[in-house]
């Protein structure tokens, strides 16, 4: 089947969060901080719920950039990939071979800054044959007029741009999925869809 067309599965996919760090955070102005935070969250916590291997990197987290934020520590766990120096990602060896080690080819990837940290990587994979799943909402920049930009290279490039909950949809796939309830909930968590599971659940318990 062609990549384009092939849909997201747990047991195709792989998560990489990449540079999301304190310092960096700080300067991301193109979309809500708080709601960005959820986005976050939501995003990692629907990897661990469906199983998917999750990769963490930072970028030089003893100096300005910071540690990673600790909302996807306490989701993903504490083993980061420090790179010494090398901004694209994919240029790292221990990150690159820490997804070649998946034998995944579809790479669900958010990162801090979207112009950088997750455009470079991005369009890095999709030339040496990866299926690259950018979650802009998941991601962040300095204003939208740079998000805008980063979205537009990176789709001329073949990059898929997603969002967290679509990304969630394609592997929920059916509400009747072993983990359809689970990642309903995910939903309701860390977004509006709240109100709609919450009354679903209360019409179901009548």
């Amino acid at each position: 089947m062609n990549k384009f067309f092939e849909t997201l599965t747990s047991d195709n996919a792989v998560l990489t969060m990449i540079d999301h760090q304190v310092g960096l955070l700080v300067s991301c102005r193109d979309q809500d901080p708080h709601l960005m935070t959820e986005n976050i969250k939501g995003l990692c916590s629907l990897a661990r719920t469906v199983g998917l291997p999750t990769i963490t990197t930072a970028s030089l987290s003893d100096g300005p950039n910071g540690p990673i934020m600790p909302e996807i520590i306490d989701i993903l766990g504490d083993k980061v990939i420090e790179r010494e120096g090398e901004i694209n990602a994919w240029k790292n060896a221990q990150f690159k071979q820490a997804v070649e080690a998946t034998g995944r080819k579809k790479i669900i990837m958010a990162g801090i800054v979207t112009d950088v940290c997750l455009m470079f990587p991005a369009i890095s994979a999709v030339e040496e044959g990866y299926d690259v799943y950018a979650v802009v909402d998941a991601s962040g920049t300095w204003n939208k007029v740079v998000a805008d930009a980063a979205i537009h290279r990176m789709t001329q490039a073949g990059v898929k741009v997603a969002t967290w909950a679509s990304v969630l949809a394609e592997l929920m796939e059916d509400w009747r999925s072993e983990h359809g309830m689970a990642l309903g909930g995910l939903l309701a968590e860390h977004t509006s869809y709240r109100w709609v599971y919450n009354n679903f659940l209360h019409a179901s318990q009548k």
